[in-house]
């Protein structure tokens, strides 16, 4: 018969307990090697940044970009509307003062030309003829004043000698008075002569003097029409290079109308836009830095433009020579000062700053395997470095890229064998 045997249960029991140590084991491991705040986190040291605190000058500015331009630029206009009838440079040339561009052609300005000048040449004809009828009239005046002055003479001839015949009792009485009214009528006659011929004298200068103004009125007016005719050949105002020329033949063009420009060679510019949040900190004068082919160079702010548009605009110049080879449009990196240089302990920029704001960082141990987190206070800033006011000594090492993964860390193992 068979007999029951109970089943034992230790086997149950012990297999709980390996499992239970097993857990532990392993929070145990990862403990250590699993990251959790508070605690410290080994990182490779080829995935981080370490940068050294310095002591220099710390100096604000901001980094723009400016473009080359000439000092200076004379634009070219239509000064009178016309179709472009033959263009005599390219663009690019290198131009002389007053060397011609272009020529325009305007058939209605050429044929008010023509009028202009039939309406000169006619009053010019016009004096001609009044001036010599004037001179014939005054001619004709001065001859009929001689023969009063004749008929004068012999009146009072007559009238002397039969003054003398009548108080000799020799003739008679009627003849005396006779003969003195001939001589006071030839003398009245001459005196209204007279005042005729000088009132011709005034009247034909004045005449003359009117159509004389009037020629010069005319006159003027055909040396503006001469001056519109000579604006249809397009000239150089300044010798340069030739930048731009907008005109092909047969085009019209209005009056004003830009055609081209012209870039005086000597000397250049820089054109920038700086950021609207330095506009309260942008004076003429300020200075800037720019690195060509390793050498530096410094301008100076020369104008501010006082449209804000994009930015605000501004032009530099070089205190000094400027590099050679520069072209117009090229674009440098310029330097652009905030404030004067002065000592300070600095940090080069990185990615931490957007996980601390500046408030603490990651500085590595005298043997360089760990980075403790330590408190620190930043100041000014520029491109390159902030300026460190508590916190951080010159000489220290710092981790001054991105703190995304271990942004709640105490401490960094750098593990300079893990990738």
């Amino acid at each position: 018969m068979d007999v029951l045997i109970p089943k034992k249960k230790w086997w149950f029991v012990a297999r709980w307990w390996w499992l239970g140590l097993l857990v532990l084991v392993g929070t145990g491991v990862a403990s250590i090697y699993w990251p959790r705040p508070g605690q410290r986190l080994h990182v490779a040291a080829s995935r981080l940044t370490i940068s050294p605190v310095t002591r220099g000058n710390f100096q604000e500015f901001t980094a723009i970009d400016g473009v080359v331009q000439p000092l200076h630029t004379v634009y070219l206009d239509a000064a009178e509307a016309g179709t472009v009838q033959q263009v005599l440079v390219e663009e690019g040339a290198t131009l002389t003062a007053g060397q011609p561009l272009l020529r325009l052609a305007n058939p209605d300005l050429q044929l008010e030309m023509v009028n202009r000048e039939t309406a000169v040449y006619d009053l010019m004809n016009n004096l001609r003829n009044t001036r010599t009828q004037l001179l014939q009239n005054r001619i004709l005046r001065q001859n009929q004043l001689a023969d009063i002055d004749f008929q004068l003479a012999e009146a009072r001839r007559v009238f002397d000698t039969n003054q003398v015949l009548y108080d000799q009792k020799v003739i008679a009485r009627q003849d005396y008075l006779q003969s003195q009214n001939v001589y006071r009528y030839q003398l009245r006659r001459r005196q209204l002569t007279q005042q005729t011929l000088h009132q011709d004298s005034v009247a034909m200068q004045q005449q003359i003097e009117a159509m004389q103004e009037s020629v010069q009125r005319i006159t003027s007016n055909l040396a503006l029409m001469q001056r519109k005719m000579a604006d249809l050949l397009l000239r150089a105002p300044v010798g340069g290079r030739l930048s731009s020329l907008a005109a092909e033949v047969g085009e019209a063009k209005t009056r004003g109308q830009r055609l081209g420009q012209i870039d005086a060679l000597a000397g250049v510019k820089l054109h920038a836009a700086v950021d609207e949040f330095y506009i309260a900190r942008i004076a003429a004068g300020q200075v800037g830095e720019v690195v060509v082919d390793g050498q530096t160079y410094t301008l100076r702010v020369t104008k501010i433009f006082a449209q804000v548009a994009k930015g605000l605009q501004i032009d530099l110049a070089f205190t000094d020579v400027p590099p050679p080879g520069l072209r117009r449009g090229q674009t440098l990196p310029i330097r652009l000062a905030l404030s004067a240089k002065a000592p300070a302990v600095l940090l080069p920029k990185g990615g931490f700053y957007q996980q601390t704001v500046g408030n603490w960082a990651f500085k590595l141990g005298a043997d360089g395997t760990r980075a403790q987190r330590v408190a620190i206070r930043l100041g000014r800033q520029n491109p390159n470095y902030y300026e460190v006011l508590a916190g951080l000594r010159p000489g220290d090492q710092v981790v001054t890229s991105s703190y995304e993964s271990y942004a709640d860390q105490q401490e960094l193992v750098l593990d300079n064998h893990q990738p």
